[in-house]
């Protein structure tokens, strides 16, 4: 059967357990593409989500462990095939697609894989432009074996334009926003999420892409939606978060200056219509991820002028403040210099500044709960 898309008001909610407690046994492919850019949702995944991923195939770096990639809460090994993840005990239960390619297209190599996989019992999970549960090579190979396909990019069937909704009393809504596409949006909502439940408030994660929804169960991947319901939606998903908590935490996308990624991050300003924004940048980068395209070079824009084009963009539709900087200094390998240029681009943009990834969240989580409480549209609890 096919499972096409995850409903917004799916009753999972927020991720509450540790990352790996959940029913599910997954296997993540990223057969030649473990890369950061290519691979971030298997990163993603392994480092968040809830169900346990039990091995990544990739030939390339078979034997190595996901640990040398990234601080991973359980150890996950490098296969060469699926023929080793399949003769895991216990056994896997699903597969996941980890790779996010531009054009989310699905690599021909990798049919016949899948078609194994469901014949060994495994749901698939992917996140990809091409939608898997239409195909009638596998649509048919998954009704033969009762698992199921999910495809995370399926747009909902609800199509509504933008109302122009205000926020319920009490709520607070925080978009992350980007200097660049794929420079840790996600994963800086998610930690802020983790240290604002630590700080006794209620939290909700609001996923937006395949990757964020693969780990809350629930949400709506906005890249793929018609534009006149881009921001209606993204309006109506953040609706369904006001329910589940009070601090809400919208994944972001794409960047305001992106040439190919900027509408999407137009309709998440316009319909999530935030109190508060906190910028995502990545130092290091001197140019915007333009991989599709390897000869165009746009560089980035200085930070002081996203702070205030941000800014200027959300008053066409409601106010909204940057209140923070998150960084992600990946790209540096010494943590004293990291923390020097964290103090460098606090200076430079006088507002709150630290890689909450990496030295975790706890420092910047206070002072952007401060700035949101004291800025003059946010109702009382």
């Amino acid at each position: 059967m096919s499972e096409t898309t995850i409903p917004a008001a799916a009753p999972s909610d927020t991720p509450a357990g540790a990352p790996g407690s959940g029913p599910e046994r997954i296997v993540i492919l990223a057969d030649g593409q473990l890369t950061f850019g290519d691979a971030k949702t298997a990163f993603g995944v392994i480092r968040y989500g809830l169900d346990r991923v039990v091995a990544v195939i990739d030939r390339a770096n078979a034997g190595r462990s996901i640990s040398e990639w990234i601080a991973t809460p359980y150890e996950v090994p490098v296969l060469a095939t699926l023929e080793e993840a399949l003769a895991l005990e216990p056994a896997p239960t699903v597969l996941l697609i980890g790779i996010a390619p531009t054009g989310g297209a699905l690599p021909p190599a990798w049919r016949s894989l899948l078609v194994t996989a469901m014949g060994a019992g495994l749901s698939v999970r992917s996140g990809l432009h091409t939608f898997l549960g239409d195909d009638a090579e596998l649509a048919a190979a998954a009704a033969a074996n009762g698992v199921t396909i999910t495809d995370y990019r399926r747009p909902p069937e609800r199509r509504d334009c933008a109302i122009g909704r205000r926020h319920a009393p009490g709520k607070r809504v925080i978009l992350a926003v980007g200097s660049d596409c794929a420079v840790g949006k996600m994963s800086v909502s998610l930690e802020l999420v983790r240290a604002a439940a630590a700080d006794g408030v209620r939290p909700v994660f609001v996923p937006t892409g395949q990757t964020g929804m693969m780990i809350a169960g629930w949400g709506v991947a906005v890249d793929r939606l018609i534009s006149d319901f881009l921001n209606g939606t993204v309006e109506w998903l953040v609706e369904d978060g006001e329910a589940r908590g009070d601090w809400l935490f919208v994944e972001g996308q794409g960047s305001i200056d992106h040439p190919a990624y900027s509408s999407v991050t137009l309709g998440l300003i316009h319909g999530a219509t935030p109190h508060a924004m906190v910028l995502v940048h990545k130092p290091g980068l001197g140019d915007h991820d333009f991989t599709h395209v390897p000869d165009r070079v746009f560089p980035l824009a200085p930070l002081p002028y996203l702070v205030d084009l941000h800014e200027r963009i959300a008053s066409c539709v409601a106010p909204s403040r940057v209140v923070a900087v998150a960084l992600n200094t990946s790209l540096i390998a010494d943590p004293d210099e990291a923390r020097r240029v964290i103090a460098a681009t606090e200076a430079e943009t006088g507002l709150p500044c630290d890689d909450p990834f990496r030295f975790g969240p706890e420092r910047l989580w206070p002072r952007v709960r401060a700035a949101v409480e004291a800025l003059p549209w946010v109702s009382a609890p």
